[in-house]
């Protein structure tokens, strides 16, 4: 079993994210994350999903989805060199006077922004792929994570390739 970031470039209509997360849930694959949002054309959206699954059974699946309506493309981003991959991070971290400011400097080192601030707490907003995400968190769960939201990663295959 290994894990996949699939992109798919879909016609922005009702009941296409539907299909396709049916089409996942359907043939047994747990989706891990799973973003939808328009691109620069508003008569498409890109649908990113995270699943675990073996390769023969996802290559079926993907065929699968590729011959759906209002389905315009799907890939497989297998192979890291493939894609490049980020998600969004949005938390509230526990934060007093003796704290704030070694809190905020770890949020500089990772490029993030703070972007509410509150006598007992700050809200830290985080861009980066996922291995960095996950150490950004790592380093703030001693100070009490309060609240978070995490989006799971969007994707784009590399170079000027664009999907069918």
């Amino acid at each position: 079993m290994k894990r996949h970031t699939l992109s798919a470039l879909v016609e922005n209509k009702f009941g296409v994210l539907a299909r396709v997360a049916g089409m996942l849930s359907g043939r047994g694959f747990n989706i891990e994350t799973l973003n939808v949002g328009p691109t620069h054309d508003p008569k498409f959206s890109r649908i990113t999903a995270t699943v675990v699954a073996d390769g023969e059974a996802l290559e079926r699946c993907v065929r699968q989805l590729d011959k759906l309506i209002n389905v315009i493309s799907v890939e497989d981003f297998s192979k890291a060199d493939q894609f490049v991959a980020r998600e969004l991070l949005v938390l509230k971290v526990k934060a007093d006077k003796n704290t704030r400011s070694e809190i905020i400097e770890i949020a500089d080192i990772f490029r993030a922004k703070i972007i509410d601030v509150a006598h007992d707490s700050l809200i830290i907003e985080f861009t980066g792929n996922e291995t960095k995400a996950t150490a950004f968190l790592d380093l703030l769960a001693p100070f009490g994570i309060l609240e978070s939201a995490r989006t799971g990663q969007v994707a784009l295959r590399r170079g000027a390739r664009v999907a069918k």
